[in-house]
């Protein structure tokens, strides 16, 4: 291996390394303030929504609110579900079902 690429993932190693254990160095005596305890809550959340909505709105790379959007309208049908029942299984395999149905009569 090239002696360059070695010393970026060294680096990049310590840059993670670094970055985790300055927050137990910070936390370990006094504690996690009650504040950021509640943030740090809605940060999976947010997390997954940013990674989800783009591909639901944008599945073409434009915007697309029109119901040839079957990301769109399977997204919806899997949040109603979820929302509803708070059945992961069920909400995944009719997500699925209905992107699989509408592709299968829009192509």
């Amino acid at each position: 291996m090239n002696g360059k690429i070695i010393l970026i993932i060294f680096g990049m190693a310590a840059a993670t390394y670094l970055t985790r254990i300055g927050a137990q160095l910070i936390f370990a005596h006094a504690g996690m303030p009650a504040w950021l305890e509640r943030w740090l809550k809605h940060v999976p959340t947010a997390f997954l929504t940013a990674l989800i909505v783009p591909e639901l709105l944008l599945p073409q790379g434009y915007l697309d609110l029109t119901f040839n959007n079957s990301y769109l309208l399977a997204g919806i049908v899997a949040a109603f579900t979820a929302y509803k029942t708070k059945n992961v299984l069920l909400t995944i395999v009719l997500g699925m079902g209905v992107i699989i149905t509408l592709n299968k009569l829009i192509l």
